[in-house]
């Protein structure tokens, strides 16, 4: 099972495809109304992309209930890297690009080495396959590697939402390339993989580096000697455990002129300095109650919060309460 899948409930109706996993055996998936909700991975079986066409019921119609939307599967485009047999004693890997999204990704990639590019493969990659670049890269030699550059458009057939290009660069360091060994997905072998559509998941190729500043060791000893007597720490004000990001809360006096993306910015400053807060101030965990609505209030805080390294994990809150409308956020 992996990202991006398409999975339906064991015990219920529900589909809805895997958008992250969580601590204590579960997984978070988006339903067909937007929501996303923990599950456990026993309660969950992953949908084949075959079923749809060798077990396809006849269509019926009701006029008087509006058609339900089709889940899409978004997310999950990886350049991945797969080891080979030993050629002549030296260890080899060959590069994949994989889609396990239901989009078609017409796509181009080359390699960088300074400002020479070199064009390796071009074609349309269909949803939930791969494609293999047709060229190996030794790991003796893995210094000398070559910074990847990968473009791609994202296309469905009918009415659909328009989606930017996919561009990225990503050069490989030991570091980073041996923290991401696992499985690739729909290749389904062990491997090297980069997730390229998700923020900050691939390292930029590097920048030109900058001449260095002569080192003051004077200033040097001081700062690492700690604090002194002429700085003192600003105190945190440690925020409510529940904190209501309702704009009518936010903005007590009215809205003014204010657009609704300047009230999405407040909502989400407002976000941003509580959880900073309650991590600074030592809190174990905090509630956001940002409501319904259309979701783009907790999509974005959802979004933020997976990519926040001090947070544990998140999940909707007291339902009983507030319905999908309140994320609990776990501190570490």
């Amino acid at each position: 099972m992996n990202i991006g899948d398409k999975v339906r409930m064991l015990r219920a109706k529900e589909q809805g495809i895997v958008t992250r996993f969580l601590p204590g055996n579960q997984v978070e998936i988006e339903i067909e109304d937007g929501f996303r909700i923990p599950v456990l991975r026993s309660e969950i079986v992953v949908v084949s992309p075959m079923e749809a066409t060798r077990f396809k019921p006849e269509p019926t119609v009701d006029p008087k209930k509006p058609a339900k939307t089709e889940i899409i599967g978004n997310v999950g485009i990886y350049l991945a890297f797969v080891p080979t047999s030993e050629r002549g004693g030296v260890r080899e890997v060959e590069v994949l690009l994989v889609n396990n999204t239901d989009w078609e990704l017409p796509f181009t990639i080359g390699e960088e080495r300074e400002t020479r590019y070199t064009g390796l493969l071009s074609q349309v990659l269909r949803a939930r396959s791969f494609a293999r670049l047709g060229q190996r890269y030794s790991l003796a030699t893995f210094e000398s590697w070559p910074t990847f550059l990968i473009q791609a458009l994202w296309h469905r057939s009918g009415g659909t939402t328009l989606r930017p290009p996919l561009v990225k660069r990503i050069k490989c360091r030991a570091q980073t390339f041996q923290a991401n060994s696992g499985t690739i997905p729909v290749v389904n072998q062990t491997g090297h993989v980069f997730q390229l559509d998700v923020e900050d998941t691939v390292e930029p190729a590097p920048a030109k580096p900058k001449a260095e500043k002569p080192i003051n060791a004077a200033a040097l000893r001081e700062s690492l000697m700690g604090m002194t007597d002429k700085t003192l720490p600003t105190p945190v004000e440690r925020p409510s455990a529940q904190v209501d990001l309702h704009i009518e809360k936010l903005l007590p006096n009215g809205f003014g002129e204010r657009t609704s993306a300047d009230l999405l910015q407040i909502q989400l400053q407002a976000f941003e300095k509580n959880l900073e807060n309650a991590i600074a101030s030592g809190m174990d965990d905090i509630t956001f109650i940002h409501g319904v609505g259309n979701g783009v209030l907790r999509n974005e805080l959802h979004r933020r919060l997976g990519k926040n390294p001090n947070v544990a994990y998140f999940e909707d809150a007291q339902k009983e309460k507030f319905g999908y409308g309140a994320t609990k956020v776990k501190i570490k």
